[in-house]
């Protein structure tokens, strides 16, 4: 046999390439990823584990992108019927540039994201996922799209404002995902978002106002649990919109003029409470081709749509007539009305018909059925303003606006009614020109504050007034007439001649005091030499009727304001007009370095007088300004002009400049609660004893009580929290921050209002209902109690999620009393005495929180319980008993100088100063002490 040929060089060759090869691919395949601990803790939470997950490196896995590094840049799980939970640590993946895990199984909680800043898409929608992590979309600087929705298990979660960072944002889903609170006011942080998908959650709250302008193509809020609210007058500036749905919800007010959405498509606002009527605008959008308006309170004509479009309308509406036409003249006129008030609810749901004289509440016609002649809106706690279709019921007799919160002018039209006989626009915030009426109108004004006053200016176009007239211009206008100021002098000689020795002495020791009265005057940039001798006048009389001076804070600021000051009245209420110019000077020019705090609504700066008194000063920032702006600048005016207490802090003054408004207050130096229960690490400052506590909350519970039921006009003030209770350096509160105040319904009646207020101190049937009554304030008091108890916040996101809560979770906490030791503010280290104390204000705090309102008590009751528990340190000591009480050997002068040198910093204003204002008590003798401000003698 012959021997085999040698290989030839070449095969030789190919043969060792091969070998080469066979060796080095193995180790190829085997290199590890620098994601590879990551990727392999999340292949070992899936079930079953994702075809394809085989081998070593994630990079060779199905559905799994890497880049020229090895790193992870894809993930995509789509729809493969996996369960299971994800890794912690999948935040880890820092070139993860896509998720897509939607239509699965998934449980569990959902990792944090936090710091991908390469991360554009993520899909998690259609899982079963628990809970959102706090820093879940922290520095997402380029995510894209984020789809959460269809993960109903998932425990309530906040949007979180850490979404502001991801600028590109174009679509955000998160329908069915759990989410609570509102709407976050931060959407023009997102030039680019086209899609917001957020129906069946439970958010509240009203449309943010950042939604103008921006470039939403398709909104879906539809179908909260309790249901957003507010107008939604913001569409209209959304003229990018496509497809809207917010239906089932509890908006209230008229649609907008939506003329500039010439894309709106689709439409559905069934199932609100939108009143007023259907917009000509709407019905001719070019390419609408689905609205539902139905289950609302619609009024008006019916509307009439093109062929082309599909509507319902269904049959709960207020359309006048149920064929298309016109209304009848009188309800076309009283359906003008109700639009100058924002149309109501209650108008909307009782003005039914095209008869106004078949059953309309507040409206009364002749014999004949015909004509009407009486239109009763007082205290209905309406806003708006006055419409001049009144002017269309020409047999008009009497109309009654009293006690409403209207603003603006009242309509020169009115004086056409040639049939009017009564008037009443009293206790309104109403301003501007006085009309002149017929001698035979009885016309009240009283209780308008800006009345006969321009209030953009400050300059009073026809003299104000305040008054009740029959006939012409009505009485009590100062003209600056030598009359007015002769009579003021000849007031002014007769009462020095007759007390000068008694308030000589009198005013050496009331100006002593920090707290006093001032007297306002309403004043405007230009000045007349009448006018400044009249306010001469005035600030001595009121020196010589014994009137309490701030520190000299008075004569400085009347100084400062009476060179600005037209021809004025003297209004009642004690505050008193203070130029732009001084506030600038004694803030430094609004320095950052003087600011306060911030609010909703301004900025609050520090100033200080030339004689070293300080002040608050509330600046309305130009961008928040408009009508809650405007409202609440009056609303606080309002307020504290017709109330007075020692626990409720003191308006000295305010400044209207322009678009400007400014409000100046007695100055709290030791800040609010809030900074002294959550804050005083960081402050420097020592924790507040219990003795300091109680005595707070003793003190909050007196104002509110006085506000509910001992003023002359009850009120509710709706957002009680500590960072609206401020601190004098005595440690004593006093409530702060009138903006949201509303009077207080009659008896047991509830008030509806637009929702307002601070989430965890919002009582759940406000919450829910938008309707209001005084124990709105007692649920938020109790709610004060309970983080003053544990020093923790109403709502605290850092927290494990069955404790956020404070309210549920002190609840749990009261259901077993041997909780409560654990649960207290661990700085308190309470011994059995003061532990005693501590378990009847968490007691109290529970009650208070109850969560129907009829279970929760008045503020009368907290007064009764905190009181006792402050009196307990009272002093002891022989020494100090003497220091505090009073010496009945003493003549009544001194024991009256005694007892006001102990009551110190708390008393606010001197008693005759205040005797010709508003007040729920009779007027005491000069000098009383305002310890005796509550009937029961608190």
């Amino acid at each position: 046999m012959p021997p085999p040929n040698p290989p030839t060089p070449l095969l030789s060759l190919s043969s060792s390439i091969l070998l080469l090869l066979s060796l080095l691919l193995p180790l190829s395949s085997s290199a590890s990823s620098p994601d590879a601990a990551t990727m392999t803790a999340l292949l070992s939470l899936l079930s079953p584990a994702p075809s394809g997950w085989t081998g070593t490196n994630p990079c060779t896995w199905t559905g799994v992108s890497c880049d020229s590094s090895a790193r992870v840049t894809s993930i995509n799980l789509a729809s493969k019927s996996l369960s299971g939970s994800l890794p912690s640590t999948l935040n880890q993946l820092s070139h993860l540039t896509s998720l897509s895990l939607q239509n699965n199984l998934l449980s569990g909680p959902l990792p944090s994201l936090s710091n991908l800043a390469s991360l554009q898409q993520v899909f998690l929608d259609n899982n079963n996922f628990t809970s959102v992590p706090p820093d879940f979309l922290a520095g997402l600087t380029s995510l894209q799209t984020l789809s959460l929705s269809q993960n109903a298990g998932l425990s309530p979660w906040t949007i979180p404002n850490e979404l502001t960072n991801s600028s590109s944002l174009t679509t955000l889903s998160a329908s069915s995902a759990g989410i609570v609170g509102s709407v976050p006011d931060f959407f023009s942080s997102f030039p680019n978002l086209q899609n917001l998908r957020l129906s069946y959650n439970n958010l509240t709250g009203s449309l943010p106002p950042s939604f103008s302008g921006s470039g939403i193509v398709n909104l879906w809020l539809n179908n909260q649990l309790v249901g957003l609210s507010g107008t939604i007058d913001v569409l209209s500036s959304m003229t990018q919109l496509y497809q809207v749905w917010i239906h089932q919800n509890s908006f209230t007010g008229s649609i907008p003029d939506l003329s500039g959405c010439t894309d709106l498509f689709d439409l559905q606002l069934r199932g609100n409470q939108l009143t007023g009527i259907v917009p000509a605008s709407l019905m001719g959008l070019p390419k609408l081709a689905n609205v539902s308006l139905q289950n609302n309170e619609l009024q008006g004509p019916m509307p009439v749509f093109g062929s082309g479009v599909t509507v319902t309308l269904g049959g709960t509406n207020s359309f006048c007539r149920t064929t298309p036409g016109p209304c009848d003249p009188q309800v076309t006129a009283l359906i003008s009305v109700a639009g100058a008030l924002g149309y109501p609810i209650t108008l909307a749901e009782s003005w039914h018909g095209n008869n106004a004289c078949s059953g309309w509440s507040f409206v009364s016609c002749d014999s004949t059925g015909a004509n009407v002649t009486v239109v009763n809106l007082g205290k209905q706690h309406f806003s708006g303003t006055i419409s001049p279709a009144f002017a269309n019921l020409t047999s008009l007799r009497s109309l009654f606006l009293n006690d409403n919160n209207l603003t603006g002018s009242i309509p020169e039209i009115l004086t056409s009614l040639s049939q009017l006989q009564v008037l009443d626009v009293s206790n309104n915030n109403l301003s501007g020109p006085i009309p002149d009426f017929g001698s035979s109108v009885k016309f009240t004004t009283t209780g308008n504050l800006f009345l006969g006053t321009n209030v953009t200016t400050g300059a009073p176009p026809g003299g104000g007034t305040n008054s009740t007239s029959t006939g012409g211009s009505p009485a009590g206008t100062l003209n600056g007439s030598s009359t007015s100021a002769g009579m003021i002098a000849g007031v002014v000689i007769s009462v020095v001649v007759f007390v000068g020795v008694v308030l000589f002495v009198s005013f050496k020791c009331y100006v002593k005091k920090r707290h006093q009265r001032l007297v306002r005057v309403v004043g405007s940039e230009k000045g007349s030499e009448m006018a400044n001798k009249s306010a001469e006048m005035a600030n001595k009389s009121a020196i010589a009727s014994g009137a309490n001076f701030y520190g000299g804070a008075q004569s400085e600021l009347q100084s400062h304001s009476s060179s600005d000051r037209r021809d004025m009245p003297v209004y009642e209420g004690g505050n008193v007009s203070i130029s732009i110019q001084m506030l600038r000077e004694v803030t430094n020019n609004f320095n950052e370095a003087n600011i306060l705090g911030r609010g909703g609504f301004g900025i609050v700066y520090k100033g200080e007088l030339h004689d070293g008194t300080k002040i608050a000063v509330k600046r309305m920032e130009s961008g928040a300004m408009g009508t809650k702006g405007m409202n609440e600048f009056q609303a606080e005016i309002a307020v504290l002009t017709k109330v007075r207490h020692r626990h409720l802090v003191a308006l000295l003054g305010y400044c209207i400049n322009g678009n400007e408004r400014l409000l100046v207050y007695e100055f709290m130096p030791q800040g609010t609660l809030s900074q002294h229960l959550f804050e005083w690490r960081e402050l420097g400052d020592s924790p507040l004893t219990w003795k300091q506590r109680v005595t707070i909350a003793l003190d909050v519970a007196r104002g509110i009580e006085y506000l509910h039921s001992l003023a002359q006009q009850s009120f509710i003030h709706r957002d009680l929290k500590p960072s609206n209770i401020l601190l004098g350096d005595d440690m004593r509160a006093k409530v702060a921050d009138f903006g949201l105040v509303k009077n207080a319904p009659d008896g047991k009646y509830s008030l509806e209002t637009q929702l307002a207020g601070t989430f965890g101190y919002l009582a759940p049937e406000y919450a829910a209902t938008g309707r209001v009554t005084t124990k709105v304030d007692v649920y938020a008091f109790g709610v004060v109690l309970m983080e003053i108890i544990t020093g923790r916040k109403s709502l605290d996101e850092s927290m494990p999620e069955d404790r956020c809560h404070l309210v549920t979770w002190f609840r749990r906490v009261l259901i077993n009393k041997d909780n409560l030791q654990k649960a207290i503010d661990q700085t308190l280290d309470p011994d059995e005495d003061t532990y005693e104390s501590i378990s009847k204000v968490a007691e109290l705090a529970g009650h208070c929180t109850a969560r129907e309102p009829f279970q929760r008590p008045d503020m009368g009751h907290a007064v009764n319980v905190l009181g006792p528990l402050v009196e307990e340190w009272k002093p002891s000591g022989k020494e100090e008993e003497e220091d505090s009480g009073i010496d009945f050997h003493m003549s009544l002068p001194q024991a009256l100088q005694r007892w006001q040198a102990n009551e110190g910093t708390s008393t606010m204003f001197s008693d005759s100063s205040y005797s010709q204002t508003q007040s729920s008590i009779p007027s005491k003798p000069f000098g009383f002490a305002d310890s005796f401000d509550s009937t029961d003698c608190r």
